[in-house]
């Protein structure tokens, strides 16, 4: 499968912003979809995800109750609405799919990675 991430952009500390992916190929049931991100001299961190046959979503401490993930199975979308953004937020962000069906945190268990979108937030 092929992902295609696009949506980010510059914004202010406070605004909201929704990151699209597309995936083009087939996404099986088991599989988990992922968005990463990673700041310049940091490691890729987990974001949020969520599993393909029961949608059940997963966030990252740093994320819960700002962002949400979001999956339309007929279009082979992952979206990613960010809400409150912090400048710390500001990396590039990433969606990946997980073949595995586990190690959802672990951005080593996802087989398959979209190009990166940047997100800068400013104070």
């Amino acid at each position: 499968v092929q992902l295609q991430a696009s949506g980010g952009g510059l914004v202010q500390a406070g605004d909201s912003l929704r990151l699209f992916c597309a995936a083009f190929g087939t996404i099986y049931s088991n599989d988990i979809m992922g968005w990463f991100r990673q700041a310049p001299g940091k490691e890729r961190e987990f974001v949020a995800a969520v599993t393909w046959r029961n949608y059940k979503r997963i966030y990252a401490d740093s994320v819960k109750g700002r962002f949400t993930i979001s999956r339309d199975a007929a279009k082979n979308t992952v979206d990613l609405q960010m809400g409150s953004l912090k400048p710390e937020d500001t990396a590039v962000y990433y969606c990946a799919a997980n073949r595995y069906g586990e190690g959802t945190f672990d951005f080593r268990r996802y087989n398959y990675w979209g190009q990166g979108t940047q997100v800068t937030v400013s104070s």
